[in-house]
């Protein structure tokens, strides 16, 4: 047996306007054509619904109990049609997305906080992996997009200016560098460092102004975190580098001091990459235009400012 949702609807109508005259106006259909679904509908479920005569039709109690199950099945109809309209609109969905340890500690906790309280309905997946990962789990689509630092990973991806990053240096207070707010990276590897873990952009930065420099990294430690890394720092073990924003959030609460890095390295570009934008889930697409806009405002899309690699 297979049901008619028209049929169904026009048996809700019946009963509720109790003239199926009246139904058939109600749901758009000739009256003969009424009156012929539901001598149909009758006979698929074997089951009088109506009384009829010449004063017009009565409900039977199958009638009524029929219409308490039509109204149930025809309502998760409604709200499957509902809710994959709400897909379709970016409204729901599941977004993959991977960003590295800079953007997650100083940008995303926010805007994330904001978007899920506009699209309750969306799920966010995200991950943290460093730049060149992000890069490679984005062309190989086990990422919707990421949220990595500017440069050159290959691959064919579009990339979207997502916000500005400055590396400063922080050391523990006391610390002979403390005395100057201004910190070259020349006077930085006299010291020891506590740095970032293996392949973290940070450490690759450290490693090729050592070389440049001529000098030797004394890497006395390497952690995973920047909490971890400022707490470290905060011991006595080493001075370390990370991001402005992120070392604010440890300020008030550890013997640290944060310098300048007097370094043209120190300021960077954080993008956003992906496949396409034009290729995106709806629910990505519409988290991407959330995360892209501008601290002041809205931004135009980003299909029309992104870039390939």
């Amino acid at each position: 047996m297979r049901l008619d949702p028209i049929s169904l609807r026009l048996f809700v109508a019946v009963m509720e306007e109790q003239a199926i005259a009246r139904a058939a106006v109600r749901e758009h259909i000739a009256t003969s054509a009424a009156s012929r679904r539901l001598a149909e509908l009758e006979a698929q479920l074997q089951v009088r619904l109506f009384e009829r005569s010449n004063r017009g039709i009565a409900p039977t109690p199958a009638a009524y109990t029929l219409l308490d199950l039509a109204r149930n099945v025809l309502g998760e109809m409604d709200g499957i049609t509902r809710h994959m309209r709400e897909y379709g609109s970016g409204m729901r969905g599941h977004v993959r997305m991977v960003a590295n340890i800079s953007a997650i500690t100083q940008f995303l906790p926010a805007q994330l906080q904001s978007f899920m309280s506009q699209h309750p309905e969306v799920q966010v997946n995200l991950l943290e992996k460093v730049s060149s990962e992000i890069a490679l789990a984005v062309a190989q689509n086990t990422a919707d997009f990421g949220i990595l630092n500017a440069g050159n990973y290959g691959g064919d991806l579009a990339y979207v200016p997502y916000r500005q990053d400055e590396l400063i240096l922080i050391a523990p207070s006391g610390h002979p560098l403390t005395h100057s707010t201004h910190v070259t990276m020349q006077q930085a590897l006299a010291y020891d460092f506590v740095g970032a873990h293996a392949g973290s952009a940070i450490n690759g930065l450290l490693n090729r102004s050592a070389a440049l420099l001529e000098m030797p990294l004394k890497l006395r430690i390497q952690v995973t975190s920047y909490d971890a890394l400022c707490l470290m720092v905060a011991s006595g073990l080493g001075v370390g580098i990370l991001p402005r924003q992120s070392a604010a959030l440890y300020q008030g609460s550890l013997p640290i001091q944060a310098m300048t890095l007097a370094e043209p390295w120190a300021h960077r570009q954080l993008v956003l990459c992906m496949r396409a934008y034009s290729a995106l889930p709806p629910a990505a697409r519409t988290l991407v235009d959330h995360l892209t806009q501008a601290p002041a405002g809205p931004t135009d899309s980003p299909a029309a400012t992104a870039t390939q690699s």
